[in-house]
Parts: structure tokens; sequence; C-alpha cells
């Protein structure tokens, strides 16, 4: 491991300062360079890991290959798991995972990115295991991670996720919680019955800790919204737990059942972690500014909900003009309107919040390639890495 003074000083250019290592491109592949178009000079010091050169097309086919094949060896699994769920929950479960229409006939809207299942699926390869093997851990991990979905739509108020109707507003709340709490319960029942021995107790252990702790997160990401003076370690902390635990359980999962030891299990489930808080600062900025036709959301949804994101809590403690008009909007007491949330987006802007979410999603990447054991029997995961931060829903 190499440690770099990464300094960005010109649209497009970087220069690195690393022992042994010539300026060139590392595994951000060119993160830093687009952040060069936020922030005219950024100077970040890191440990990061140099690895070769790839062009963006082929990172990005990589990126998309290693989700595909995840979502190919869960899914036959996945529909089977839901299949053993009494009416109607089987039925909830196969709509909001976009198999069924809400009357039970068959469509094929997607289940969603797979990003999940596939950091199991990547760090049992990194630990020299067939993927094949941890195929229900995956699938335990997608199930805990559509469980927390179901709620959160709920909590959210949310009327659409993947570009449909969510489930509580098909069958009301009630029901919607009922399917999430038995998402849960699945999730639990698919490891223990693929690993009955010490490894499925270890294995329920790591998931129900993760388990506990996303609501906690979750808990702290709801009191955020009315409350004011948010800091931004708090918010970071609130996203470790709410984003973080269920990718540091994925990864740690697929270490544990290829049979890692507990030092290497720790520094896959540290990886998991940093790339899952990296994923919600992702995430945050696409909640102020992605495209409604690519996320599936509504504009402006989490500004007029007045969700405490990295990038407007960032932006509240900016001390800046456009920070006070922010702090005036979120303190009113009336609905934000969809033209308030598009003001709104441009004062958090202005104020540094989109930059701020950006240059810490780098520093969580680069925190969590320090922490793989081996990054040249990790290429799937630094694949996932480019993902996390190239995309678009």
């Amino acid at each position: 491991m190499s440690y770099a003074e990464i300094v960005v000083k010109a649209p497009f250019e970087y220069i690195s300062s690393m022992q042994g290592v010539k300026s060139g491109h590392f595994v951000l592949d060119g993160t830093y360079k687009r952040l060069n178009m936020l922030s005219p000079r950024v100077i970040i010091t890191t440990s990061v890991s140099a690895i070769p050169e790839e062009p963006r097309s082929t990172a990005a086919a990589q990126a998309a290959e290693v989700l595909k094949q995840a979502r190919r060896r869960c899914e036959p699994p996945l529909r089977e798991a839901i299949t053993t769920l009494p009416d109607p929950l089987d039925l909830m479960a196969a709509y909001h995972l976009g198999w069924r229409d809400p009357e039970g006939n068959p469509t094929d809207r997607g289940w969603g990115k797979g990003l999940r299942a596939a950091l199991v699926f990547a760090a049992a390869t990194a630990c020299g295991a067939d993927a094949r093997t941890v195929v229900h851990a995956a699938v335990a991990v997608e199930l805990v991670h559509n469980f927390t979905l179901v709620h959160d739509d709920v909590m959210d108020a949310d009327r659409l996720r993947r570009g449909r109707a969510t489930v509580w507003t098909v069958w009301g709340v009630p029901q919607a919680i009922s399917l999430g709490d038995a998402l849960q319960a699945l999730a639990i029942r698919v490891l223990t019955s693929a690993w009955p021995g010490a490894i499925g107790a270890e294995a329920t252990s790591l998931m129900s800790s993760a388990i506990v702790e996303l609501c906690l997160g979750q808990s702290l990401d709801c009191a955020f919204e009315t409350r004011s003076g948010v800091r931004v370690e708090e918010y970071v902390a609130m996203a470790q737990g709410k984003t973080g635990a269920l990718t540091g359980c994925a990864t740690a999962l697929g270490a544990l059942c290829a049979g890692a030891d507990p030092a290497t299990i720790g520094r896959f489930e540290a990886f998991g972690r940093e790339l899952g808080l990296a994923f919600q600062l992702v995430d945050d900025i696409l909640g102020i500014w992605g495209d409604p036709a690519m996320t599936g959301k509504p504009i402006g949804g989490d500004l007029m909900r007045r969700k405490r994101s990295f990038p407007v809590v960032a932006a509240l403690s900016s001390g800046t003009a456009a920070a006070a008009e922010l702090e005036k909007l979120y303190r009113s007491t009336t609905p934000i309107t969809v033209t308030e949330a598009a003001r709104a987006a441009v004062a958090v802007e202005a104020a540094g919040g989109r930059t701020a979410a950006a240059l810490h999603a780098d520093k969580r990447v680069a925190a969590a390639i320090a922490a793989l054991p081996d990054p040249d029997r990790a290429r799937d995961l630094l694949a996932l890495i480019r993902f996390v931060t190239r995309r678009d829903r």
C-alpha cells in the first residue's frame, strides 16, 4: 500500500505524488478528474492502491457484467424463496420485485440492481471460492434489502418505486409492514436452511446485527427530518448504519461462507461498509439532481420532504447566503412545492453541498480499497466500485 497526495488542479488533469508509482489512473478510475469540474482545486491525502489503467468503457462493461451475473445466479432461488410465503404475502412480494402485477399476472419489470447480491458473490470470489457456493447468502441479503425498501416507502410516504406504485399504495400500510416483516424472517430462514451448522449460526448473527444497526440508522434518518442543526458527522454515523451495515454484512457473509478467517472477514466487512456509505452519498446526490426517468422517483422528492441528506446537511453548515435561504425554506411549516424544491436544489449546490457529497463519497471509496486484503484478487469488487460512483439510478 502506498500513500499518495492527489492534487486536482485543472480540468481533466491530476497529479499524483506517490513513491514508486508514476502519475496515472488509480482505482478510482478518473473520479477525481470528474470532481475537478465541481471544485477548481481539491487536495486529498489518502491511502490508495494503484492498478493498471483500463478504458472507461471496459470498466463500465465489467461492472454491468458482474451485476448481470449476480442477478442471474440469485433470481431463481429468490423466486423459489418467495413462493414459500403464504398468500397474500407471496403475491405482494412478487409484485414488489417486479414479477407480478396486483392481480397476479406475470410481469418482467426487474427486481433491482442486485448490488448487495453481487457484493456477496464478489467477496466470495476474492476469497478463492466458487460464487455458486454462496448463492443462498446472496438471496438472504437481497431479502433483507427488500424488507427495508418496503418499510422505507411507508415511512417516507413514497408512492413510486422503480417506476411503479409502491406496495403500501396498492395494499395499504398494514399489509406493507407485514410484508417487510415476512421478508426479514424469510432471509434468516434461507440462511439457516443452507448452513445449519456453525457457519449458519455465525451468518445469522452477522445478519441480525446488521438488521438492528440499519433499523437504528433508519430511525435516526427519520428523526433528522424534524431536527435542525444536524452535523455532517451525525449524518455519516446514521448512513453507516442505514446503508453501510447491510453492504458490510454482504461482503462479510461472502467471505464467511467462503471459509475465510476472522481477520479476513473483518476486512471485507470494512470494505462493504465504506462502499455502502459511498453508495448512500451518491444516492443522496441522485435524490436531488437525478433524472426521474432514470431513478423512478419524483423530481425534488427528498427536498419536498425536507430530508436532511448529506448535500443538504453540508450546505446548511456552510454559513453562506445560499445556506440561509435553504434554512428558511426548511424551517417553514408550509409544504414545499415543486418550484420551491427546484430553488432549494440550486441553493444546496451553491452552498457547496453537492461538491462536499461527491468528495466525501470518493474518500469512502479510497478507504474501501485500502481495506481489501488483496486488490489483485478482488477485480469484481473493484468493478462494483465503478458502478457505485458512476451510476445514474
